[in-house]
């Protein structure tokens, strides 16, 4: 499906027609497929990937007062989403362990690193903050490659730059999320 016929359906979706936004999901469901398995690639272990689309599916369509109104929009707020699910997940396997052994996992994708920073998901999730208050565009860019599998080239396309432009944001942004998690970490190596 074009991205023309994705911006007419959510824009009748926008309109309160619930079965555009079922026929978007419907047509988008392999490429969110796709994302959730490379997202869950990442050590989440108690996810699959059906059962995290069918819980974005849930968060997004349950917003009666649906406001998608591009293919780009739609996957950054599906993004977000698998991001929140995921440190939710995260969040209560970690109180159900009581402080046991933590899941770790790198910034590392897309792009080769020498020294490479692992670290825990609640870190990872407050340094994205920080960041979507100083940069919005650059989480934006983390949100979709890191967590919605979006390849550089489609971001470019979404975001009407080259893909050099977003590569670099994406080498800011990194930059500045290893800082932050590295400045989260004592020196004695606990959080």
């Amino acid at each position: 499906m074009t991205d023309p016929d994705i911006t007419l359906l959510l824009r009748q979706a926008s309109a309160g027609d619930r079965h555009s936004l079922d026929a978007v999901f419907t047509r988008l469901y392999p490429e969110l497929r796709a994302i959730a398995n490379h997202r869950l690639s990442h050590g989440e272990r108690s996810l699959t990937p059906t059962s995290l689309v069918h819980e974005v599916w849930l968060r997004l369509g349950r917003h009666q007062d649906v406001s998608l109104h591009s293919r780009r929009h739609f996957l950054a707020c599906a993004a977000r989403a698998m991001r929140v699910i995921v440190v939710d997940h995260w969040r209560a396997a970690q109180a159900s362990k009581r402080g046991g052994a933590e899941q770790h996992l790198t910034l590392d994708t897309g792009v080769p690193a020498g020294d490479q920073l692992s670290t825990d998901m609640l870190a990872l999730d407050q340094a994205l903050s920080a960041l979507e208050s100083l940069n919005p565009h650059q989480h934006q860019v983390v949100e979709m490659h890191y967590f919605g599998g979006v390849e550089f080239t489609e971001l470019a396309q979404l975001f009407a730059c080259n893909e050099r432009t977003v590569r670099r944001d994406w080498q800011r942004a990194r930059a500045f999320l290893l800082a932050q998690m590295a400045d989260a970490v004592t020196p004695d190596g606990n959080h």
